[in-house]
């Protein structure tokens, strides 16, 4: 686990490395704030409060989903009770009318009769599709659809523009520059502990690495989407590795020296 001679930084004063400690703290608390703030920035690009791959997709691929409500009646999804099953010709209106460019205005048209889209799925889906129906699966409860509130979060497609290329490029400027000094500085820090070499070349290996494959698919994914995944392996692969080296540097700025009866101070 250790390499002869005295660790650097664990030698220096007592004042050096409080200090070096509150500053680590510091980085470590940047790493949070800078994944709570990418959170905040790509949620809900996908219609959806909770940040998801959709959201990562939308910004730098771009987005085109179908409507969920049209693509589970394509599927043929059918109520739960055997009373409240969808006809084929209510099933055809309802499809008409997702496919159709008259969503809002048509979803309960007095002029429809009972063929409106709304007297269909209060018919037809409440008796699942409620946030009362307490015997009703819970999923089918968690997509309610009393009313247009909640039909318009499921009735209409997804359509995300991904972040115009000269952000893009603006953006990697910025991040590859100060990511990258980030780097620098916990590999320096690292360099100056007691841990085993190969232990401290892998994460400055692996964090340089996370780095590279993130930043390279922030524009890869413009052209195929399988690239949004190498942005989140890479964020994730950058992110665990610097934050392992800061806990390594910090937990040997206070481990006391093997087989020392006293710590050196200049």
């Amino acid at each position: 686990m250790t390499t002869p001679g005295i660790p650097r930084w664990r030698s220096q004063h007592v004042f050096t490395r409080l200090g070096l400690s509150l500053l680590v703290l510091i980085l470590c608390g940047g790493l949070l704030v800078s994944g709570m703030h990418m959170k905040d920035h790509y949620a809900n690009r996908d219609g959806r409060p909770d940040m998801s791959l959709d959201d990562v997709r939308g910004a730098y691929h771009g987005l085109n989903k179908p409507s969920p409500l049209l693509r589970v009646l394509e599927e043929g999804h059918a109520t739960a009770e055997a009373d409240q099953e969808l006809s084929a010709e209510n099933r055809q209106v309802l499809l008409d009318w997702l496919q159709g460019d008259r969503l809002s205005m048509d979803y309960d048209n007095l002029d429809l009769g009972d063929l409106a889209p709304a007297e269909i799925l209060a018919a037809r889906c409440l008796g699942c599709h409620d946030r009362g129906a307490k015997d009703a699966p819970e999923a089918a409860r968690e997509v309610p659809l009393s009313d247009w509130i909640d039909v318009k979060k499921v009735a209409f497609e997804q359509n995300v523009e991904p972040t115009s290329e000269e952000i893009v490029i603006a953006s990697l400027h910025t991040h590859s520059t100060s990511l990258g000094v980030l780097s620098l500085v916990v590999a320096v820090l690292l360099l100056g502990t007691r841990w085993h070499r190969g232990v401290v070349g892998l994460l400055i290996l692996l964090s340089a690495l996370g780095l590279v494959v993130d930043f390279s698919c922030w524009l890869l994914s413009r052209q195929s989407d399988a690239f949004v995944y190498g942005i989140v392996a890479g964020g994730a692969l950058f992110a665990g590795a610097t934050a392992l080296a800061l806990l390594l540097v910090l937990v040997d700025l206070w481990l006391p020296l093997a087989g020392s009866a006293r710590e050196a101070s200049p």
